[in-house]
């Protein structure tokens, strides 16, 4: 049997030739939550509700086009793919109904993936349950199966989608998120993840609630997986496994008191009612509830808003409801109609009165407290068990990335049978306000996992000014919470699954000016938190195909493409040859082929092994050729007369380890003086045909123009460039490889500091600016993972 592509080594991956692998990937894609056929965005009202015949097909992109996506994204230094798929794209049709088209559709694009040697893992994508409760993920008739008519969720507030909103081009920044903490997720969730405890009487085709939705949803994930496995070719080879549905939210589940807004609600905007308030207007009664918006110090009350659904209800109106519409048979105890959560004692529909605002607050058969802790331990693990069984029903083999909620404390599994040697600890990082606000703050922010965790006895503590403790509080916090996995789930890799930022920060100014400054100070705070961090890798949030300047990732008002037609990408170059160097000299290497599948051959007595008597040498790559290069500043006019830019490729276009032989101890790229450094500790001299390689973005690292360097403690290295593609955007990639001796070694390459862009004041960046946007870090947030 051939050795696995990619294996679990404790918190490591490695190769077959025991190297280690970084993952340095993104997301795949944000198109994939909407379907192409017809063409759905959030911001159309036309065909929405014909959720049924939806499809799926041709997202994330057509075939025609895959080539030219991936082999982008390979010359940019991407090596994994968190490959996005719904379950409203696999069952759409409804109950046990799969689109085998698009299944069809998905295993084409991951036989083009596996050309390019992309790692690919499967995400099961949800934001706030489903498009039809404001988000992407589950099938609409989720939600006639709990009894909801979602035609009535903008009249009701049930939920607030874009999609509904009288003019979608005004719908309020991030009210989309807000759904997590109104009555038709909250419910959703609840009967996911607890129906049996807290909805008894909600049985349907003679099972629980819970169970119902939980089996399709693992029927549906098992049905992609095992068509996967059945095409012969991708398991291993591409796909190397699944994570659990992203970002599970515990809805009603541990709600000390539905009158109140619980404490640790930290995203309030727009209306912002009691769960007891989402009761009422869910049923078309009237209320007066609160509204909030964003400043600097956070959410603050803003007024209040007088809703009046006019009696209309958000519940299934029996009378012209019929359930055989998708065959189901739902139980007499389950009144179509009623709020369910009326139907079960919490309040009197009669009387509109609460009569068990503690209803989630303890469990309904052994009285324990519920709380965060109490659902990722018990609910969450529950779920994340049947899921992982049903996975490995098909492939045992498969790696599991579990995903609790994020920023929360991750389960305590370490020791038991679910502290799995397979699994991988996957943890989402948002700047909450950055993503609220779109604004980036120069000055100062908040260490938001020391306070989640109540490591300040005051909010003021956890402030933090200045550039030097803004940038290493953030890598901490990061470092905190790969830490918590090692203490509460065992020794597994951490992946920080998303990561991101706004383009459209400041009212879309950089589409006006060309100027990306802030965006790439973001981007390059973010990345700097994960290298630091020790996280065996990242995907990046995100590359939407179809993004546009006006309507962004066409989801919601979000804008959080790396990719964008309307702007440039950076400027790439390519070398007439290979660099190599041995004993101290830069010579070109002729002999050594650009493919990546090929191997050169240096020169030199020390050819064959380093060793730790080799000198510490400075090398410069040097040729004759000098390619030209575009400041990161320069902007070309479009037809409409406003500025393109780069969208900030310098800063996500970075160096990093690809493969490490040995261990990877520390690595990180200093963007502002284009200086990348990386240590490992080597068990023995490196083999030469399985060297260290690194990803080296030309425009960094220019080859031939005399301005790199490298410097390593010992050993030899080379630099060289691959063929990446057949697309438009096909090219070269460039590479360095390194052998080196046994025992700790360190390499440090050092590029072209090139200028950041205009200040603050209008003036002109430089090389040696201290005052320019590096300087300029982070936004005071608590913290708000909602993609």
């Amino acid at each position: 049997m051939a050795p696995l592509r990619l294996r679990i080594d404790g918190a490591t991956f490695r190769d077959p030739h025991n190297r280690e692998i970084y993952l340095h990937g993104l997301n795949l894609a944000g198109d994939t939550k909407l379907p192409a056929h017809p063409d759905v965005p959030s911001h159309i009202k036309d065909h929405f509700f014909d959720a049924d015949t939806a499809s799926f097909v041709d997202r994330p992109f057509p075939i025609a086009d895959a080539h030219t996506h991936f082999s982008r994204l390979k010359r940019w230094g991407y090596n994994t793919l968190r490959y996005i798929f719904t379950w409203e794209a696999l069952e759409h049709e409804g109950p046990g109904k799969y689109d085998d088209d698009f299944v069809d559709h998905t295993i084409a694009l991951l036989r083009i993936a596996k050309e390019y040697d992309f790692y690919v893992f499967m995400d099961p994508h949800q934001d706030v349950w489903s498009r039809f409760t404001g988000g992407s993920g589950a099938p609409m008739w989720t939600l006639y199966a709990a009894g909801f008519d979602p035609r009535k969720f903008l009249v009701t507030q049930a939920a607030l989608v874009q999609n509904t909103w009288p003019d979608p081009a005004d719908f309020p920044k991030m009210t989309w998120a807000t759904n997590y903490q109104r009555l038709a997720c909250q419910t959703m969730f609840t009967f996911f993840y607890a129906g049996r405890d807290f909805a008894p009487k909600c049985i349907i085709d003679g099972v629980n609630i819970q169970d119902y939705l939980e089996d399709h949803f693992f029927g549906a994930c098992r049905h992609l997986a095992q068509r996967i496995h059945d095409a012969g070719d991708l398991e291993e080879e591409v796909v190397i496994g699944y994570e659990s549905m992203n970002e599970p939210n515990k809805g009603f589940v541990g709600h000390p008191d539905l009158t109140k807004i619980p404490k640790d609600q930290n995203l309030k905007k727009f209306t912002t009612p009691t769960a007891w308030q989402s009761m009422l207007s869910g049923s078309g009664r009237e209320i007066d509830v609160d509204t909030y918006d964003f400043g600097s110090f956070g959410p603050y009350k803003s007024g209040t808003q007088h809703v009046d659904p006019k009696g209309i209800s958000t519940w299934l109106d029996p009378e012209t409801w019929d359930d055989s519409k998708y065959g189901w048979k739902r139980a007499e105890s389950w009144k179509l109609g009623v709020d369910v959560w009326a139907q079960h004692g919490v309040w009197d529909s009669a009387s509109d009165s609460m009569e068990l605002p503690q209803y989630f607050a303890k469990h309904p058969t052994t009285g324990e407290t519920l709380d965060q802790e109490y659902w990722t331990n018990h609910y969450f693990v529950a779920h994340y068990r049947k899921y992982r069984d049903a996975i490995r029903s098909v492939w045992p083999e498969a790696i599991m990335l579990c995903q609790p909620a994020p920023f929360e404390i991750p389960p305590t599994i370490k020791g038991t049978e679910d502290d799995d040697k397979n699994m991988v600890f996957a943890s989402h990082f948002y700047d909450g306000i950055t993503l609220i606000t779109k604004k980036w703050n120069k000055l100062w922010n908040v260490d938001v996992l020391g306070l989640l965790r109540g490591r300040y006895s005051s909010p003021a503590f956890a402030i933090k000014v200045g550039e030097t403790a803004i940038r290493n509080c953030f890598k901490n916090q990061l470092y905190s919470v790969r830490q918590e996995g090692i203490e509460h789930m065992g020794v597994h890799p951490c992946i920080y699954t998303e990561i991101g930022i706004p383009y459209d920060m400041d009212d879309q100014k950089a589409y006006k000016t060309g100027d990306y400054s802030s965006q790439a100070a973001a981007i390059d705070a973010n990345h700097f938190a994960v290298e630091g961090s020790q996280a065996q890798g990242l995907t990046w949030w995100v590359y939407t195909a179809s993004n546009s300047h006006f309507w962004g990732d066409n989801w919601n008002g979000e804008d959080l493409s790396i990719f964008c037609e309307e702007d440039l990408p950076l400027p790439s170059q390519s070398s007439s040859s290979d660099r190599s160097t041995t004993g101290g000299k830069s010579s070109p290497d002729p002999s050594s082929p650009r493919h990546s599948e090929s191997q050169s051959q240096l020169s030199g007595a020390d050819s064959a092994q380093v060793t730790p008597n080799n000198l510490k040498k400075t090398l410069t790559i040097s040729d004759n050729m000098s390619p030209t290069l575009r400041s990161t500043n320069q902007t070309t006019a479009t037809d409409g007369g406003e500025a393109r830019g780069y969208r900030a490729a310098e800063a996500y276009i970075r160096p990093h380890p690809e493969l490490v032989h040995g261990t990877l101890l520390t690595h990180g790229f200093d963007l502002k003086t284009a200086t990348f450094t990386l240590t490992l500790s080597a068990p023995s001299p490196t083999p030469t045909e399985y060297p260290t390689v690194i990803f080296l973005p030309a425009f960094h690292f220019p080859p031939g123009s005399g301005q790199t360097s490298v410097e390593v403690s010992g050993g030899k290295w080379e630099v060289r460039s691959e063929e990446v593609g057949e697309g438009s955007d096909g090219g070269e990639q460039q590479v360095l490889r390194w052998w080196c001796g046994e025992g700790e070694q360190r390499i440090t390459v050092k590029g072209v500091r090139r200028k950041v862009g205009p200040t603050a004041d209008g003036g002109e960046g430089g090389e040696e600016e201290e005052e320019g946007y590096f300087d300029a870090y982070w936004q005071m947030g608590r913290n708000c993972s909602v993609m």
